[in-house]
């Protein structure tokens, strides 16, 4: 399993409306120095169609992260990651919410529903990349049975 995951690439979902956020998003990815792949899609009912292999993402492989932004154009984000969160194959799927929204009440739900990391707009570039590395260590050395164990870990949210 480790080589499995060392070798291949981390697959991201990136929920963002924003053409601009997306890439600006996408290019500092791609300075990030970790083997990935991106998916953008521009919608609740667009990630959701993704992460239930439905119409054209019918193949679409599992995130392994999702970069979520809240002020979606068909609902509040939220909502998608109340959806993820009820999914027995992803409600441990590391989400990192990068957001414009000032609402300290999203903030709180975030913090309910378990989210890893939550970043305000204008992000930080260094910042959300060791963000990003750091999911993809935790991802190859077994976050997740980490997060068993000590379920108190999290990441420590930014603003």
């Amino acid at each position: 399993m480790f080589s499995q995951t060392v070798c291949r690439p981390m697959e991201i979902l990136l929920v963002e409306d924003g053409l601009l956020d997306a890439r600006v998003t996408i290019l500092a990815l791609g300075r990030c120095s970790i083997h990935h792949r991106v998916t953008l899609v521009r919608s609740i009912s667009e990630a959701l169609a993704f992460v239930r292999q439905e119409g054209v993402f019918r193949r679409a492989p599992q995130p392994d992260l999702v970069l979520l932004d809240l002020l979606l154009p068909d609902g509040n984000g939220t909502d998608l990651l109340r959806d993820l969160r009820q999914m027995p194959n992803l409600s441990e799927v590391p989400v990192v919410v990068l957001t414009a929204s000032g609402d300290p009440e999203n903030r709180t739900i975030c913090s309910t529903l378990k989210v890893d990391d939550y970043i305000e707009k204008p992000v930080d570039e260094d910042k959300f990349l060791r963000v990003v590395r750091e999911h993809k260590r935790l991802l190859v050395f077994g976050a997740r049975a980490l997060r068993s164990v000590f379920p108190e870990h999290t990441l420590a949210t930014s603003s």
